[in-house]
């Protein structure tokens, strides 16, 4: 039963909260769809650190889909060898993972440093950070730790075909029986964060800035020596 539910009850019940509640956030409560900037209270440590983690997590997900969603036959058919593969996962793996660690821990680290940064960050801000590092520390403990010391566990053969059986609603959960435990972990603390985006402002990754070129852009103005009638 344990079996059952983790990877084939659990995973859906993340999925449908992720779907509706993003679907009723966007209709019902439009306005508060977005990652509003604390850029104006502190900019040196965000620079930094939002675009280390934005980069390192554009990375990881193009190594995700690499690694999850590509079959082990289309790198056989391209002649790809299996050491080879490992080689540029974990070197790869393991510098996404790092640059996304780092610039969590910048950001966490400002919101401490700065009262204005701390007073305009919500519960749901620091779960947000607090969650991703978890399973970002995770990850690249797995890359550049486990794979390198206990072996480099292929999870194209267990964790990526249960995965892709999800799509299809014929969930291959015995996959995942034989996978290593703290692999099994990164998963569901994964798939927790997918039920949380939601409700947290990890929702703005869905939103395409089309119309950003062209936007016009936002002005602040101090208040200090600001003179009405010189509008």
């Amino acid at each position: 039963m344990e079996v059952v539910f983790w990877w084939t009850i659990f995973p859906y019940i993340c999925g449908t909260i992720l779907l509706i509640a993003s679907f009723y956030r966007f209709v019902f409560r439009g306005k508060s769809w977005t990652a509003p900037s604390t850029e104006i209270f502190e900019k040196k440590w965000l620079r930094i650190g939002s675009v280390v983690f934005h980069y390192g997590i554009i990375f990881a997900f193009i190594g995700h889909v690499m690694g999850v969603l590509i079959p082990i036959e289309v790198y056989n058919a391209l002649g790809v060898e299996d050491h080879v593969y490992h080689f540029f996962a974990i070197a790869g793996g393991g510098v996404a993972g790092l640059m996304v660690v780092v610039g969590l821990v910048v950001m966490l680290i400002r919101k401490f440093l700065f009262p204005r940064v701390r007073a305009h960050t919500t519960g749901g801000g620091y779960f947000t950070i607090i969650w991703l590092l978890l399973v970002a520390a995770l990850g690249t403990f797995m890359s550049l730790v486990y794979n390198t010391t206990v072996g480099a566990y292929e999870y194209r053969l267990s964790i990526g075909p249960w995965f892709r059986s999800l799509f299809t609603f014929h969930p291959q959960a015995g996959l995942m029986l034989g996978v290593p435990t703290l692999f099994k972990v990164h998963v569901i603390l994964s798939f927790i964060l997918f039920a949380a985006i939601p409700f947290t402002k990890l929702v703005h990754m869905f939103s395409f800035p089309l119309r950003y070129p062209a936007r016009a852009p936002q002005q602040y103005r101090s208040r200090n020596g600001y003179n009405k009638d010189s509008r």
